[in-house]
């Protein structure tokens, strides 16, 4: 039987909108294929556990991110050791945020992220709230990415960073350039919450693919299931988002 080790950080502190269904949508698609997934829930003052195959960590409000940044940065260079092995590693909104160079928060508060992702990310005082539809590439395959977004924090790519999708629908890293989320080697960052994976589960097999092969060598099977139900339901999201467009229901720029 393969196994795969999941860490899940900070788990009571960066878990806004449903981003535990995350960790639910992978343990039960492991599990559907026999594949055991251990999960290792690690909060603050918690030593980072060694042979991780993927990393998570959620969303959360200034004040948490705050708290979890100044404990992070602790597990820093352990976190770097491992991503630079090939760790896999997905990050939701807040989570996304402290990867980056620097986040400033709305109160002017300049926090000096990770430096793991090539993004920073500046507070204001209006917020991007809706359903988005975000164009990706996984594989070589295009693909929509269904998810909902509520944040103040507007983020910027830099050269090392490229974007995780195109927003087709709602507002992504910033509203501006149509850039949705960040992907760095094997380091993904996006906004979605909703929760994600459940919504999209052509990626959370993606990403199980691919600590699969990094533990067990190229060419590592996943087997299919039957997605029927999955994918009608995140056929239905995109029609709904679009449908919401079309008549005008649109998200908009929220002032605090």
């Amino acid at each position: 039987m393969n196994s795969l080790n999941l860490v899940h950080l900070y788990p009571e502190l960066m878990n806004l909108y449903g981003d535990k269904g995350n960790i639910i949508a992978l343990s039960r698609r492991c599990a559907w294929r026999g594949i055991d997934l251990k999960i290792h829930e690690i909060s603050l003052g918690d030593s980072l556990p060694k042979d991780m195959d993927i990393a998570f960590i959620g969303g959360g409000q200034d004040r948490e991110q705050l708290r979890v940044y100044r404990d992070l940065e602790k597990k820093g260079d352990a976190l770097k050791a491992m991503i630079a092995d090939g760790l896999i590693v997905l990050a939701i909104c807040g989570g996304y945020q402290l990867l980056g160079r620097r986040f400033v928060t709305y109160q002017g508060e300049e926090i000096q992220g990770l430096g793991i992702l090539d993004i920073e990310t500046v507070g204001g005082d209006s917020r991007l709230i809706g359903n988005v539809v975000a164009d990706i590439r996984l594989g070589g395959e295009k693909m929509a990415l269904v998810g909902f977004e509520n944040h103040s924090g507007q983020t910027t790519l830099g050269q090392k960073a490229k974007p995780l999708g195109s927003v087709r629908l709602g507002f992504g890293n910033n509203g501006q350039d149509g850039s949705e989320g960040a992907r760095q080697d094997n380091v993904f960052g996006t906004y979605l919450h909703g929760s994600l994976l459940p919504k999209n589960p052509v990626f959370a097999d993606y990403l199980i693919q691919s600590a699969l092969e990094r533990k067990y060598g190229p060419g590592t099977v996943l087997e299919p299931l039957n997605d029927t139900m999955e994918m009608a339901a995140h056929a239905a999201a995109v029609e709904r988002i679009e449908q919401l467009h079309r008549r005008r229901w649109v998200p908009g720029w929220f002032k605090r």
